[in-house]
Formats: C-alpha cells, structure tokens, sequence
C-alpha cells in the first residue's frame, strides 16, 4: 500500500492505496464521487475526465499515486455556491445530454478547451472535444453549449500549491 494526499474538490483527504489503483476508481469507490463515470478504462471515451491541476485528464489512464499532492476537480466540485457552471449551465440551457452517461466528461474537458483556448471556433470546439463519446446527441447541441459557455466568463480553477 501507498500513502497519497490529495485535494479533491477542495477537501484534502490521506489515504492507503493500493500502487495500481486508477484515479477513477479511487475517486469512487474510496471518496464516493461517482459523478466521474467509468466508461471503456481505456481512455477512448472521455466520461472520466477531471481536472489534474487545472488541466483535463482521463481518469482511468492515470493511477491514484500519480495525484499525490496534487488537486483534483471533479464534476461534483465544479459548481460553487450552489450555482451551476456556466459550462454545466449552458448543457442545460442548450439541452446538450440526453442519457447523461458522458455528459460529467463532456462538461469537464469542455471548461477545460473553454479555460486554455483562445478564439474558440467551431472547428477547434469539434477538435477539443473529439476525446469524448457520445452516443445519444450527435454532437451539435454540445457543440452549442460549448459555444454558450465559451461567450459567458468562466471562473478559472485555482490551483493551490
């Protein structure tokens, strides 16, 4: 076993891990933040990502011990005050889901393109979220979404050291 520490959410937490835990299965079944999504475990998908210091990362393509001392955002930590997002505001408002199985992936490596992306084009929203899968939507409305979000200002994630 390994000794990490962790901010999840901006909530530190020390645990024992086993060494090959997968980050999305530590924030699972150890934290309970089941809004990140076990989709493929082989990084196609996308419904797994969180922020890694304030960049966008597959969670099951990264081992728990690989977080150690480091901060994770996961979607349940994206909405602050009891407010929605503007990305998660703007899935809503554009209807942008449909079983939502994705969706917490999407709207994190949304705000993430959103977050490190200058003149945010169609073309580069279609690119930036190509790593995500969805099944149901066929794309266009999270397309919009993305556009919606990307007009209104979104809150940067501080990093703490």
């Amino acid at each position: 076993m390994t000794r990490i520490s962790v901010t999840v959410d901006g909530t530190r937490y020390t645990d024992e891990v086993e060494p090959r835990t997968l980050l999305v299965h530590y924030l699972r079944e150890t934290l309970g933040k089941t809004g990140t999504v076990i989709g493929c475990d082989t990084s196609n998908c996308g419904a797994c990502t969180v922020h890694l210091d304030g960049r966008s990362v597959k969670s099951c393509n990264v081992l728990a011990v690989q977080a150690d001392g480091r901060e994770v955002t996961t979607i349940e930590g994206l909405a602050t005050d009891g407010e929605l997002h503007p990305v998660q505001q703007a899935f809503h408002d554009c209807h942008a889901l449909q079983c939502g199985y994705c969706t917490p992936g999407m709207i994190m490596q949304a705000a993430d393109l959103i977050a490190h992306t200058e003149d945010l084009t169609e073309e580069k929203i279609r690119e930036g979220m190509e790593g995500n899968l969805c099944r149901c939507t066929g794309y266009h409305n999270i397309v919009k979404a993305v556009q919606q979000a990307a007009a209104r200002p979104v809150p940067v994630m501080e990093v703490q050291p």
